[in-house]
Order: C-alpha cells, then structure tokens, then sequence
C-alpha cells in the first residue's frame, strides 16, 4: 500500500507541475504578445506622426518659396517707380550736378 500512495503524490505532483508549466507559459505568451501589439502600435503611431510632420514641412517649404516670389516681385524697382507714379503722384527726380571748387593754394600748400 505504501508504494501505491507513493506513486500516487508522485503521479499528483507531475500533473501539477505539468499544469503550472502549461499556464505560465500560456501566461508569458498572452503577455509577450500583449507587448508585442503595444510595440507595433507605438511604432504605427510614430511614422504616421512623422509622415504628418512631412507634409506639414512640404506646405511651409512651398509657402516659404511663394512668400520669397511675392517679394521679389513686390521689390522690383519698375514696379515701384510706376506704383509710386500711379498712385502716390511721385516723379521722378532730376540729377543734380555738383561742382567742386578747389583752391589752388590750399592743394599747393597741402603738399608742401
């Protein structure tokens, strides 16, 4: 009879251990593919970000280069002599002639 007892825990401990194993492993997995999916999530949510990112700059960069054409145009000189014709009844101004005069003794004693 003893032996039999014997066998018998030994069986119930096997099967025990058998169940323990079974259900951390089922645990582990259920956990590491649990990590997995909140890893892949994460990973999705930061490319779609940075793809947002880059669209974001493509439209700045393009209103950068329109804003740049703007004023480039808005600058020439052509095109501010005739808006200041047109609408501000400006003309245009006359060149002036300076003369000089220049003492003769004051460049002879500067020399000397």
């Amino acid at each position: 009879m003893p032996k039999r007892r014997k066998n018998k825990r030994i069986t119930r401990q096997r099967d025990f251990l058998q169940t323990l194993s079974f259900f951390l492993v089922t645990v582990s997995s259920i956990g590491g593919l649990i990590i997995y999916l909140w890893v892949y999530t994460e990973i999705d949510e930061t490319l779609m970000a940075i793809e947002i990112q880059k669209s974001t700059f493509s439209e700045l960069d393009n209103s950068i280069k329109e804003l740049k054409s703007d004023v480039s145009r808005l600058s020439r000189v052509d095109r501010i002599t005739s808006f200041a014709q047109r609408n501000l009844g400006m003309v245009v101004a006359q060149p002036e002639s300076i003369i000089i005069h220049i003492d003769p003794l004051l460049v002879d004693n500067s020399i000397d």
